[in-house]
């Protein structure tokens, strides 16, 4: 199985995945990565902190950038 690397991308610099997580497919590394940002912007929000203009770039085992996910587009926007 593949191995994708999670790392969290913002202005202040990147925190980077250096154990990665094998998945299936990218698809199932995409839902990872929408859950890690959900958890993060949670926490984030019961701090008082608003961090959803981060990113987490999905990266293989060479290091090669396969997908952005911006924490924007994991969470539905209601009124």
């Amino acid at each position: 199985m593949p191995r994708f690397y999670f790392n969290v991308v913002s202005e202040a610099g990147t925190v980077s995945d250096l154990e990665g997580s094998e998945l299936a497919t990218i698809e199932d590394a995409r839902q990872e990565a929408v859950q890690d940002a959900r958890a993060l912007m949670s926490q984030a929000v019961l701090a008082g902190m608003d961090i959803s203009a981060r990113k987490i770039h999905i990266c293989n085992e060479d290091g090669t950038l396969i997908l952005i996910v911006p924490f924007t587009e994991t969470i539905r926007r209601s009124e």
